[in-house]
């Protein structure tokens, strides 16, 4: 009978998993904190997770352009249900919304979330991009 490795199990639990951002948390049901640590590391080099912050990990797929693994997400997405996980109520920035309502015909270039009264201060992102924050 073959034994299954950590890193297989992870690898299976993230096909069957519906979710496509995962917090380090989520995965200490798989053993202890060093032991999934380097099996996350090994998942990761094998494209199948980016980690977008400290303990924010997200499904990765290989891009079409370059074949380097990028989020299957975009990041503003990823903000929005990373900081709903940890329990903050974020929405669209000011000009995100002002956009999508049409008050404005100018498309914003930065992932801004409001986060309210919360207090963030996490880098959330990948490569050079990351969530910026406004209250």
């Amino acid at each position: 009978m073959p034994i299954i490795t950590l890193e297989e199990r992870i690898e299976m639990s993230l096909r069957r998993s519906a979710t496509r951002v995962f917090l380090r948390k989520e995965f200490d049901k798989f053993g202890g904190y060093d032991q999934v640590g380097r099996a996350l590391r090994k998942v990761i080099s094998k494209g199948l997770l980016i980690k977008a912050g400290y303990g924010i990990y997200v499904k990765a797929k290989p891009s079409t352009l370059t074949g380097n693994p990028v989020p299957v997400m975009p990041l503003i997405e990823i903000g929005l249900e990373t900081l709903t996980k940890l329990g903050a109520k974020p929405e669209l920035g000011t000009s995100a919304k002002e956009y999508m309502t049409g008050q404005t015909t100018q498309m914003p270039m930065a992932a801004v979330l409001n986060v309210g009264k919360s207090r963030v201060t996490r880098r959330i992102g990948f490569g050079n991009k990351s969530i910026r924050y406004e209250s």
